[in-house]
């Protein structure tokens, strides 16, 4: 694991640029101030057929400024990296603020947190993805390219790697001075096949999570490429020759590398605090999980614990400390099927007085403001849990569901419609070939309410998307969510090709 952090970053006039900005912010009345120096390096290269289709660089640095003024919010930002510039922004900040005023509301308020001093983050990855060359990155993945194509079910391939590192200097008038680095990568493959004989296509995409990991997430031993890539094209064939389901109530086995994306748009979207009290109901909607039920609602069965975390090893939402110089931590949201917390940045935390903030704020680039964005939200398995087999083999009728594809869910998080990559019939306990066309259909509180049995921690899998899209001027996160397999009892099942109309 690095021990430190890019030089390159920690060249930058950081403590000058804080120690500017901040006097200027106290001399002029503010009741908080915090400065943010970002560095973000993020590359994308993509394959079509093993030859390379595009490829993308950018690097984002920048500093910004936050105030809280006569209760009132305060921000601005620029790319000079002088104390001059650090005294006008802290400026424009204040003026910013005392122009908001009349406009505002509620008073802002800040839950407590401890200061930390001067400290040091870096996350945990052993290769800097950076460190690689595009040249091996595209033989690596022009290789594996090439595997697919040899098989005569494999029409096109597909290849995608995405890598960032994400650099973040804070300080603030309370004391709190952070330096922290993360890395993540997010790699994928994808086939698209045909059956001459019936004329259908159809994909498969490799399972493999995006990390918050380096590149030897790719090359070493942390995930099993040679095993999925072998298996793809047979999956392929069986599924573009599968029969389509039938519509009906069936037990299904889901797998994590399917309900991670299940758990982020219904819980872990509906237990954002900000969104939950309304104040994201002009964009992204509001949450069925409203504050009134906090302690009474029952999200799902007695079997259900949800945690949110920012300190999950190797999660895409881990970091030592916030955009608000929070100490990460870890909280119940759901314990025992019963909603007991929600996601929390200071302010909201003192909208509610909720004590202290759990650590939920984060901007996605120097020029945009923190907002209070998704933590590492889980499901936790059993211990001595059965394994994935074993929730199988108690199902009599069934549907064993891998993989993540398309979703839909409204915008109180309650009704909501997932696919998947593949499906594989479950008869008398054991699989039975692969259907198509399969749609999972319910509303939060009875899909979670028919969760009978969870998995132990072998079926324990950290899934997560580098995308997840927030606030106004829109935002993007990345989020981890890990899960075990489930055993769920009478969901409705939909035929796609059916509710289309084919």
């Amino acid at each position: 694991m690095p021990a430190h952090v890019d030089e390159a970053f920690t060249d930058l006039p950081l403590r000058r640029l804080a120690d500017a900005a901040l006097t200027r912010a106290r001399e002029l009345g503010a009741d908080h101030a915090d400065l943010r120096v970002e560095r973000i390096r993020d590359q994308s290269l993509a394959l079509r057929d093993a030859r390379l289709d595009g490829t993308s660089n950018r690097e984002d640095v920048g500093f910004a400024v936050r105030v809280v003024h006569d209760g009132t919010w305060g921000f601005a930002s620029d790319v000079a990296m002088t104390p001059e510039a650090a005294v006008r922004v802290a400026e424009a900040a204040i003026e910013v603020a005392k122009v908001s005023r009349p406009l505002s509301t509620e008073r802002v308020e800040m839950a407590h947190e401890p200061a930390y001093g001067e400290v040091t983050w870096v996350s945990d990855y052993d290769v800097d993805p950076f460190s690689v060359s595009d040249r091996d990155k595209v033989s690596l993945l022009a290789e594996w390219s090439s595997g697919l194509l040899a098989h005569d079910i494999v029409a096109h391939a597909e290849a995608s790697a995405h890598a960032v590192m994400e650099n973040k200097f804070y300080a603030d008038l309370a004391g709190t001075t952070t330096t922290q680095q993360r890395v993540r990568v997010n790699v994928g493959l994808e086939a698209v096949g045909t059956d001459k004989e019936s004329g259908r296509f159809d994909t498969m995409r490799t399972l493999a999570p995006p990390v918050g990991r380096g590149w030897e997430h790719v090359t070493g031993t942390t995930y099993d490429w040679a095993g999925e890539l072998d298996e793809m094209p047979d999956h392929l064939t069986e599924k573009l020759r599968a029969p389509s389901v039938e519509g009906g109530l069936y037990d299904l086995v889901i797998h994590p590398s399917n309900l991670f994306l299940t758990i982020h748009e219904s819980i872990g979207h509906a237990t954002e605090l900000d969104r939950a009290l309304g104040y994201e109901a002009n964009y992204a909607g509001t949450s069925f999980a409203t504050f009134d039920k906090l302690g009474s609602l029952k999200y799902g069965s007695d079997v259900m614990n949800v945690t949110g975390d920012r300190n999950a090893q190797h999660g895409l939402s881990s970091i030592g400390y916030d955009d608000e110089g929070v100490q990460a931590q870890s909280w119940d949201i759901v314990r025992e099927g019963r909603l007991v917390g929600y996601q929390l940045d200071r302010a909201m935390a003192r909208v509610k007085d909720l004590g202290r903030s759990n650590g939920c704020a984060f901007a996605d680039s120097p020029g945009h403001v923190p907002i209070q964005r998704m933590a590492n939200v889980s499901l936790q398995p059993a211990e001595a849990g059965p394994s994935t087999e074993e929730l199988i083999a108690r199902v009599d009728r069934g549907i064993y569901i891998v993989g993540d594809k398309s979703w839909s869910i409204d915008m109180q998080r309650y009704n909501f419609q997932f696919t998947g990559q593949r499906f594989f019939r479950i008869e008398n306990g054991k699989l039975a070939g692969q259907l198509r066309d399969v749609a999972y259909q319910a509303t939060t509180t009875d899909f979670w309410g028919s969760l009978e049995a969870v998995g132990g921690p072998q079926t324990y899998v950290l899934g997560g998307a580098f995308n997840c899209g927030k606030g106004q001027p829109g935002q993007v996160a990345a989020v981890s969510h890990g899960c075990p397999s489930t055993l769920f009892r009478s969901v409705r099942i939909l035929n796609t090709q059916a509710e289309a109309g084919r």
